[in-house]
């Protein structure tokens, strides 16, 4: 809506991404007590947060080349970035610090709090990216179909007015942030990361019949890149809640603990 507008040098959508990178710490540095999360765990995972964001803007990247690629052959760096790129990255990224710098420095703590952790920085991710997509908004990517009750959007040099996903998908996502940090206050958020990944999965998959811009290519005619992805997130989504039930919940934080600190 608002792609040529910036402010000391910055458009408008990279100071809605550092809004919701902001918005997340202080969310994290706010409730990381009430979840029983030790200051030692805590100063890691905002130190290995920084690199997580960095490895999350470059595979957003990388993600978005290799769907380019799918779709015309060629590849190139640099033409834009995508969301689950930067989650998958961020991610890996994440893991990886955590549990590598954890085991040199809070020697063990890490992983008895991570499912801690974890229950908290579901929410923080989801409002990081409720900010971003109002950023996509104001920068008119990620729209939705053509619309005579849309929203006016600069697209290809032409105003157009399209269905506002972004702002559609910002508000999802706030609501998603408040019921997650509802759930960690009232009932532990033992299984906020799954309950984010599926609930974004399914929210994404149908979404995606309603945007407009280009897709790329996934491989398959009938599945977008996202919604290919959406699949695989609910996947993981469920998978989590067997293996924490069954395999993990005594080596990474379980419930009873969690309520008696």
């Amino acid at each position: 809506m608002a792609p040529d507008v910036s402010f000391l040098g910055l458009d408008l959508y990279y100071w809605m991404i550092l809004c919701g990178i902001v918005s997340a710490m202080v969310l994290f540095r706010v409730l990381y007590r009430r979840v029983g999360i030790s200051y030692p765990v805590f100063a890691l995972t905002i130190l290995v947060s920084v690199g997580a964001i960095v490895g999350g803007y470059l595979f957003a990247a990388l993600f978005q080349s290799f769907y380019a690629f799918l779709e015309t052959g060629e590849f190139k760096w640099g033409v834009g970035t995508t969301f689950y790129g930067g989650l998958i990255g961020a991610a890996a990224v994440f893991l990886l610090l955590y549990f590598t710098a954890g085991h040199f420095f809070v020697k063990g703590a890490h992983i008895k709090e991570f499912n801690r952790m974890l229950s908290l920085i579901a929410p923080c991710i989801v409002l990081a990216h409720a900010f971003g997509r109002i950023g996509c908004l104001l920068d008119g990517c990620c729209y939705g179909m053509p619309s005579e009750y849309g929203l006016p959007m600069l697209i290809g040099g032409n105003w157009e007015k399209r269905v506002p996903i972004q702002l559609f998908e910002s508000l999802f996502l706030f609501v998603l942030c408040g019921v997650l940090v509802l759930l960690l206050l009232k009932r532990k958020g033992t299984y906020n990361g799954s309950v984010y990944l599926i609930s974004y999965g399914v929210w994404r998959f149908i979404i995606e019949f309603f945007r407009g811009d280009d897709r790329g290519s996934s491989g398959l005619s009938f599945l977008s890149p996202s919604q290919l992805t959406a699949i695989v997130l609910v996947a993981v989504g469920v998978g989590f809640i067997f293996l924490y039930r069954y395999v993990l919940k005594q080596y990474i934080g379980g419930e009873e603990e969690h309520e008696s600190a």
